[in-house]
């Protein structure tokens, strides 16, 4: 049995499992510090709470079944300097006075190293901002709860620009545009070495009466996520539960060195947009241990639309998505449609997609340019997912989503705003219960999709399954156990490949120029 050291802190450890599991470990596991049980484990991914600072401890395994242990290793929590109680600035906790303040005070008068915690409590507060250097915990049944009153939530102007009017900063974004929204309830613009830990909750309080009425109208400022972390490094965010989220519910942006680990996202599965983690023109994210129940998108990576990423120049690569649980969404692991600025090297292994619309989900359109490269999805079980795999080129989103540029399937000249699909790699993963169809991948006839490779992939149909798109584009009909349709693809290998159940055939293959059956 062998464990890596996947995030310390100066309260927690959080280790991952090797294991033939996904999410899940195969049995259930001991966990031992100092040579003392602590804790059973069940999934493959690990926080053990409640440390001290700056202490040496001792950590191993053992399979409760088998009885195999895994080596000792010694590691050492993080110094910390100052503890900053919430309470000890003036914070009530009692679900009706407004602790914003007191709390925002907490935060910054935290020296740098320092912790500011959080008790247990239910403390209604407006939107919060971080600073550096700091770590902020959330303890045991503490809840931040999201005022209701948009009043209270400042607005991010769109962009600000320098006092020679020769650069801007991006500020404020909404789906892919420079836009004026409103502060997330916590929210982050240029900080680094920051933590967020502990087992409370951040509720962002929306509901159909307030920030999920009229999802598509501009009331003031758009709809805030619950976390917005703006052109920030070294960010971990370990344990807590977040819910509720007026929309997106963790954006990260221009951002790089993250780590989401073992956090709960909790949104209502018709709530709009709230989808559950989507980094924007960042670099070197880990999302590990998470588990996602949303009304959008699980998680869906992204590297904004063609006139701001042009001016930003910055692509998101380097994602790594591992021992994850989604269950119910639009898609599981999606990229797009804003990608502009390009997605790359993105690796997503030993997940779990239970009820999710969509499994591995890309999606882009004519307008976009931008590419998306080097897609690896390694090790994956989907359960009545409605289509397990797609790659949509034709994308209709947006005010002009559904004219004859976007939707027409003759060749256009191809420009700046031609969007490139390169290298897809599917392997080793098993789909049952599926409804609508095996996998739905259209690429442009005048740019095909580059290479997709499908390997060791099964694919079982519901016997009870309902008829339903397998994408969102214009003129495709509702489907029902149908196989796999290719269309525009340069080349395809599909190596132990099987369909189970499916009312078609199990391969329509259309306008592919090279293809390896095995």
């Amino acid at each position: 049995m062998k464990f890596e050291i996947v995030s310390v802190t100066s309260r927690t450890i959080t280790i991952e499992i090797e294991s033939d599991g996904y999410f899940y470990a195969p049995n259930k596991i001991y966990v031992y510090v100092n040579g003392r049980k602590i804790m059973e484990a069940h999934t493959n991914v690990v926080t053990i709470k409640d440390l001290l600072p700056d202490t040496k401890y001792e950590l191993f395994l053992e399979d409760a079944v088998t009885g195999e242990k895994s080596e000792k290793i010694e590691i050492k929590t993080m110094k910390e300097t100052f503890v900053a109680n919430a309470k000890n600035f003036g914070a009530k906790g009692d679900g009706i006075s407004l602790d914003t303040s007191a709390i925002q005070s907490a935060i910054y008068a935290c020296p740098e190293g320092g912790r500011v915690f959080i008790p247990e409590g239910i403390y209604l507060t407006g939107p919060l901002f971080l600073k550096s250097n700091i770590t902020l915990e959330l303890s045991r049944g503490a809840v931040l709860l999201g005022v209701k009153d948009r009043a209270l939530y400042p607005i991010l102007p769109a962009v600000l620009k320098s006092s020679d009017s020769k650069n801007k900063f991006y500020l404020g974004t909404w789906e892919g545009d420079a836009a004026e929204c409103y502060a997330s309830l916590i929210t982050g613009i240029n900080v680094e070495n920051v933590n967020i830990i502990g087992e409370g909750t951040i509720d962002g309080n929306a509901d159909f009466e307030t920030w999920w009425k009229d999802p598509k109208v501009k009331r003031g400022a758009w709809r805030p996520r619950t976390i917005f972390l703006n052109n920030c490094r070294n960010i971990l965010v370990e344990g807590i539960t977040i819910k509720n989220s007026p929309a997106w519910t963790i954006h990260p942006f221009q951002s790089e060195n993250l780590k989401f680990i073992n956090l709960t996202i909790e949104n209502p599965k018709d709530s709009p947009n709230t989808d559950g983690l989507n980094p924007e023109a960042c670099k070197n994210v880990l999302i590990l241990g998470c588990k996602f129940s949303v009304g959008d998108d699980c998680i869906a990576i992204k590297a904004g639309k063609f006139n701001m990423a042009q001016d930003l120049g910055r692509s998101t690569e380097e994602v790594f998505v591992r021992n994850c649980y989604m269950e119910y969404g639009h898609g599981g692991v999606v990229i797009g449609s804003e990608m502009s600025g390009g997605v790359k090297k993105v690796y997503v292994e030993k997940c779990i997609f239970n009820n999710t619309d969509r499994g591995i989900r890309i999606k882009t359109r004519r307008g976009r340019g931008g590419f998306i490269d080097e897609i690896h999805a390694d090790k994956i079980r989907m359960n009545r997912v409605k289509t397990p795999f797609t790659i949509n080129s034709f994308y209709f989103c947006d005010s002009d989503g559904k004219t004859e540029y976007v939707w027409s399937k003759e060749k256009l000249p191809i420009d700046e705003r031609t969007p490139y699909i390169g290298n897809i790699y599917f392997k080793d993963i098993g789909c049952t219960n599926t409804q609508v169809a095996a996998g739905f991948m259209y690429g442009l006839p005048e740019r095909k999709i580059e290479k997709v490779i499908m390997e060791n992939i099964y694919v079982h149909f519901d016997e009870n399954a309902k008829a339903d798109y397998p994408e969102m584009l214009s003129f495709v009909e509702p489907m029902c156990k149908n196989g796999f349709y290719f269309n525009n693809v340069k080349y395809l290998k599909l190596k132990n490949v099987k369909v189970e159940k499916a009312e078609t055939e199990p391969f329509i293959k259309l306008n592919i120029d090279e293809e390896e059956i095995l």
